[in-house]
């Protein structure tokens, strides 16, 4: 049995139904020549999320990403070292003393897997570092998913790829080039790198383009795009990764009094938080109404779920699997 045949034949109820009810939006809004941004924060990178996303992006049911300077790099980090990454699905029962155990080793945790510092973290930083220090020689400035596209292009990496390269979403993502967005990439370990790296002396702060510049192409991006196009949005999880696209619309319409764009048609937004605590994250769709983001027509759906498993099963059911 199909995946999609499998979700329709079983998913009748409560988040089942939710997850059911948002791919089947989702399919029929790329049908109909809808675009679609995904939303990705979290630690859906080293959840391997590629695996489904790639495909996603390879068929243009993807059509750009913002992501958390996190997702960017980790993604490289498990194409090239995927072999000395540790799982500890006994992570509950860890003691401080355990932990820092992990820290000896190099061995950042994140929840149950280990990302290996010296063949993931190391081993990228100085092919970037290369070129942090070439552009500052030459004044050149590049967005931080157009460093990493340069060299996935040039291949300095390939000889270290430790998965298929079809599940790397960085890698299909650089194939298309794909518009990506990283607000606040500095809160990510290249992000700190690379401060360190301009606090010594060695990199011009100047060869990052950052959050504003960001948004500037978000609103191009956005423009062009919506012209012939209804737009959809899907989030997974919540923080900067989604506030900061989701917002181009009130942006372009009240700020720069453009009312000729329209909202955003599609959305949907997979998270286990929770409203009252008075979460953005956990916000319900309609709330999205009140800031201009969505309109009362806008078709809505919230998943409150776990990602890793909500979103390979409904990129599965857009692609027919």
């Amino acid at each position: 049995m199909r995946i999609s045949d499998f979700i329709d034949n079983n998913f009748k109820h409560f988040n089942a139904a939710a997850l059911r009810d948002a791919a089947i939006g989702y399919k029929k809004h790329v049908d109909e020549g809808g675009k679609v941004l995904v939303a990705m924060a979290g630690a859906m990178s080293t959840a391997e999320l590629g695996i489904s996303l790639a495909e996603m992006i390879r068929q243009d049911k993807v059509h750009a990403i913002s992501c958390t300077g996190a997702n960017l790099e980790e993604d490289i980090f498990n194409l090239v070292a995927h072999d000395f990454y540790e799982r500890v699905p006994n992570y509950r029962d860890f003691s401080p003393q355990d932990e820092k155990a992990l820290l000896d080793r190099h061995m950042n945790r994140v929840t149950d897997t280990c990302i290996p510092e010296e063949e993931a973290i190391r081993r990228i930083e100085h092919v970037v570092l290369e070129k942090w220090i070439q552009a500052t020689k030459e004044g050149k400035s590049y967005f931080p998913h157009e460093y990493l596209y340069q060299i996935l292009r040039e291949g300095t990496l390939e000889k270290y790829y430790q998965i298929d390269p079809k599940n790397s979403w960085m890698l299909a993502a650089c194939e298309k080039n794909l518009p990506i967005f990283v607000p606040g990439w500095e809160d990510s370990t290249l992000g700190n790198i690379i401060t360190a790296r301009i606090y010594e002396g060695k990199v011009s702060p100047s060869v990052v383009r950052t959050g504003v510049q960001y948004m500037l192409e978000v609103i191009k991006w956005y423009k062009e795009t919506s012209k012939n196009n209804k737009m959809g949005f899907f989030q997974i999880a919540g923080g900067i990764a989604g506030d900061f696209p989701v917002c181009v619309v009130p942006l372009i319409q009240q700020d720069l009094e453009d009312e000729s764009i329209p909202k955003w048609s599609y959305y949907c937004q997979t998270t286990d938080s929770t409203t009252s605590y008075g979460s953005y994250s956990g916000c319900i769709p309609n709330e999205k109404i009140t800031w201009g983001k969505l309109d009362v027509t806008s078709e809505s759906h919230i998943i409150e779920s776990d990602a890793t498993i909500v979103a390979p099963l409904v990129f599965a059911y857009v692609l027919g699997q």
